[in-house]
């Protein structure tokens, strides 16, 4: 019984071999093949007979990235690394036998070994960018040493180096010298015996230097004869003056190469000592071999790389046979799906293209089991297929006395047999070379029962009952390619949900037979076929007319498509032009504001410096005043001329409308910005980034209902319950703020009252008040500091009583100490 079952699964497994080996055939898989070797760097294309395809779904997803690393890396101009690869395997197998490497084996062994580093160091290098291809080509590092032996002792001709051994060394250097010695003696002897040696030089026999002397005069030199010419006019002989040395010559020659021997023998033996090493780094040379070219392929197919789905489906837009591509020929593009237990029927004329889109599904589902990718449209789907199987072509055979209807009876009964939920399933005029009726049914039968088996199956037909199947099982979905009736050409193209017309007549009358027998045949037709023909071509012309208006509706989206981009484009443009407008006014500003507190500092140094010189003093303050005229708020606004009338936006503000975060238009800058500081003595400070300026609050717009509404107030209220408001009263008849004198600190009007206790530091800053009345100074300083907070409400709040002495008051700038001084302008 266990033979029997062993026999069993042997015919079994021989079965699919079989069938494998007819599907290759069919699909002409060996093309692809070619296609790739031809692509491989090294000696593996001369070996590639057969691409091996994965036995399951993730050794497919294996090979499959690791071609999509390689392909990536050329994409980037960074193609693995591949010259100077040689077929060494022959050589590894003689080292496995005990053999001995010659030079020349050995050399090409180094060569490889020299790629092998290159590769290892390149991936290493791209550990990131290429994992799987790294994990799949693992060289052992080692071999560098086993490389630089060889190189040390194999010269580049495949001799072996003086540096091999010194006793090597030694040898030829012996060799040489005794040679040169022989040689120096025949040239000698030639002169002296010019009148009887044959020929002006000397020569080699048997291994032995000898002089080419004339028949009639040999005896003239006596020696050795080592032959004679062919005309025997000429007679070789070897002095005996030189037999010793020539003797002594021999004996060298012998130990030099049998020291070269076992040079060669123990690089051998190396070389048999890290033989599992070897034969990994040869195979991964291979390996990255084979992906580079399967790369290159993809490259020239202009592939991309499917979605490998556990599930028995396909799914491609814009499919390409790769065969027809690589024949130049200017392939017509489609779309194609197909899933398991479903059957797409395709049917149309002869010529228009059926077999190549059926055994194109074949070649996409053996590509990605062999790590190739595909010629689709980005985001393909091929499920992994396991068989796939096909009857495609005449199986008539005179040999085994049978026909080709029975033929294709063979196969399919064999393909029934091997049909399962994963299997692709090809029948290209599935059923045909026998009665039409029965043929028409055996069809319809076949195709239910694979659908029934859970295969996926394409088959081609012209039977009118398997279209009409098509229609009304949900298993089944018809596909046709058209036929150009105006041009009388098939268009090559494949429809979806269309079934096909063989428009046989029209095929007929194409390839030149007489209209007579065409309009006769026409009038033979069934009255059903005729039906049927008209009802397939009103179809396919309303197939024609929506997908028409279907590529309209596409043109005309792309085109609003287009223009919603460069609208957006264009908005997008103006806001940019807007912002750097007012970043390159507020950086002219920030440029006249840094040159003027430069001038500021300068002249308050001088003050300092010259206290007693009231002519430098006064020289001073007018620097100080020439820089107070040009930072002054109306000047640095002019200094961004309007180009236009100033745009109006928002609602003049109101009352407790403006604070901190408010977004307020402001005319004369033409820009919307957010208000950061104030209002402060009828001014608000407004921000774009990193430039800030202030701004008159009659001058700004506060964006949004009612000049800023309840959003506003809450803003602008929201800094007084966490700090008190600073705003100091001033009188109804004083000057506005900008005719403030300019505030230049010095030691004579500055007066540091931190430390002091609050009554101690109210009497000295009423008579330091006091001193710059009577001496006629406009500004003063108090510095009080903020710890607490008590000596500086205590100075501010003498301050709003002190008007004998006080015009107004207000805190200090940044740039003056900030909260921790008080400016105060005198009366």
């Amino acid at each position: 019984m266990e033979t029997i079952e062993t026999h069993s699964t042997r015919s079994s497994a021989e079965a699919g071999d079989l069938g494998l080996a007819k599907t290759l055939r069919d699909l002409q898989w060996s093309r692809v093949v070619e296609a790739v070797a031809a692509r491989c760097a090294g000696p593996l294309g001369a070996r590639l007979t057969s691409l091996a395809l994965a036995p399951d779904l993730a050794t497919a997803r294996v090979s499959m990235e690791e071609t999509r690393e390689a392909l990536a890396l050329r994409n980037d101009g960074e193609p693995l690394p591949l010259s100077g690869i040689r077929d060494v395997r022959s050589s590894l197998d003689r080292v496995a036998r005990a053999g001995s490497l010659e030079g020349i084996a050995l050399r090409d062994l180094r060569v490889t070994l020299g790629a092998a580093r290159t590769l290892r160091l390149f991936l290493a290098r791209r550990r990131d960018r290429a994992p799987a291809l790294v994990a799949a080509c693992p060289i052992d590092p080692t071999l560098d040493s086993l490389e630089e032996e060889i190189g040390a002792a194999i010269e580049a001709d495949g001799t072996v180096s003086d540096h091999a051994s010194p006793e090597l060394r030694r040898l030829r250097q012996e060799v040489a010298n005794l040679r040169a010695k022989i040689i120096a003696r025949l040239e000698q002897m030639l002169i002296e015996h010019g009148d009887v040696v044959q020929d002006r030089f000397h020569t080699i026999r048997d291994g032995r230097y000898v002089l080419p002397m004339r028949t009639d005069a040999h005896d003239k030199i006596p020696g050795i004869v080592h032959g004679t010419s062919g005309s025997g006019a000429t007679v070789f002989i070897e002095p005996r003056s030189l037999i010793e040395q020539q003797n002594r010559l021999t004996l060298a020659l012998g130990e030099m190469e049998a020291e070269e021997a076992r040079i060669l023998a123990q690089l051998s033996e190396l070389v048999r000592e890290r033989l599992p090493e070897l034969r990994a780094a040869v195979d991964a040379l291979d390996r990255a071999d084979l992906r580079s070219a399967s790369a290159r392929l993809a490259e020239d197919l202009k592939a991309r790389v499917p979605d490998l789905v556990p599930e028995a489906r396909i799914d491609v837009k814009d499919a390409r046979h790769p065969l027809l591509i690589l024949e130049g020929i200017d392939v017509v593009p489609n779309d194609l799906a197909l899933a398991a237990g479903n059957a797409l029927v395709l049917s149309g004329p002869n010529a228009g293209g059926k077999t190549v889109a059926l055994k194109l599904m074949g070649v996409f589902a053996l590509m990605v089991r062999a790590g190739l990718p595909v010629p689709a449209q980005e985001g393909a789907v091929v499920g992994f297929f396991d068989p796939v199987l096909s009857d495609v072509g005449d199986e008539q055979s005179i040999e085994k006395n049978l026909s080709t209807f029975s033929a294709h009876v063979r196969r399919l009964a064999t393909i029934l047999d091997e049909a399962g939920p994963h299997a692709l399933v090809l029948l290209d005029e599935v059923a045909t070379g026998t009665d039409p009726g029965e043929g028409a049914a055996l069809a319809c039968a076949v195709v239910d029962s694979l659908c029934r088996r859970g295969a996926a199956l394409a088959v081609t037909t012209h039977y009118e009952p398997l279209k009409a199947m098509a229609l009304s099982d949900a298993r089944l979905r018809n596909a046709s390619v058209g036929f150009d009736v105006a041009r009388m050409a098939p268009t090559f193209h494949v429809r979806m949900d269309v079934p096909g017309a063989s428009s046989a007549l029209a095929v007929a009358q194409r390839f030149g037979l007489d209209r007579v027998v065409i309009e006769r045949a026409k009038e033979m037709l069934p009255e059903q076929a005729r039906t049927f023909d008209a009802l397939v071509r009103r179809l396919e012309q309303q197939h024609d007319e929506v997908s028409r208006e279907r590529e309209a509706l596409a043109l005309e989206r792309r085109a609003l498509e287009s223009e919603r981009t460069r609208v957006q484009d264009e908005l997008r443009k103006l806001k940019e032009r807007e912002e750097r407008k007012l970043t390159d006014e507020g950086q002219r500003l920030l440029k006249m504001i840094r040159e003027t507190r430069d001038e500021v500092r300068s002249a308050r140094t001088a003050m300092r410096k010259k206290e007693g010189d009231q002519a430098l003093v006064e020289e001073a303050r007018k620097a100080v005043e020439r820089a107070a005229l040009r930072t002054r708020e109306g000047d640095l606004a002019g200094a961004i001329a309007p180009e236009a009338a100033p745009e109006e936006r928002g609602a003049p503000a109101t009352a407790g409308a403006l604070g901190p975060g408010v977004r307020v238009w402001v005319p004369r800058l033409r820009a919307e910005l957010e208000i950061v500081e104030g209002p402060t003595r009828g001014r608000v400070r407004v921000a774009s980034g990193a430039v800030k300026l202030w701004a008159n609050v009659d001058e700004v717009r506060v964006l949004g209902a009612d000049g800023g509404g309840e959003g506003a107030a809450s803003k602008a209220a929201e800094p007084a319950k966490t700090e008190k408001r600073r705003e100091t009263p001033t009188p109804a008849h004083a000057p506005p703020p900008a005719a403030e004198p300019i505030a230049v600190r010095t030691d004579s009007n500055t007066l540091d009252l931190r430390g002091l206790r609050v009554d101690e530091a109210l009497g000295l800053a009423e008579s330091f008040l006091d001193r710059l009345y009577g001496s006629g100074e406009k500004i003063g300083f108090l510095v009080h500091g903020v710890g607490t907070g008590a000596l500086r409400d205590a100075v501010r709040d003498y301050l709003r009583g002190a008007t004998r002495y006080v015009k107004r008051w207000r805190p200090g700038e940044s740039d003056e100490g900030g909260d921790r001084v008080t400016v105060v302008q005198i009366a």
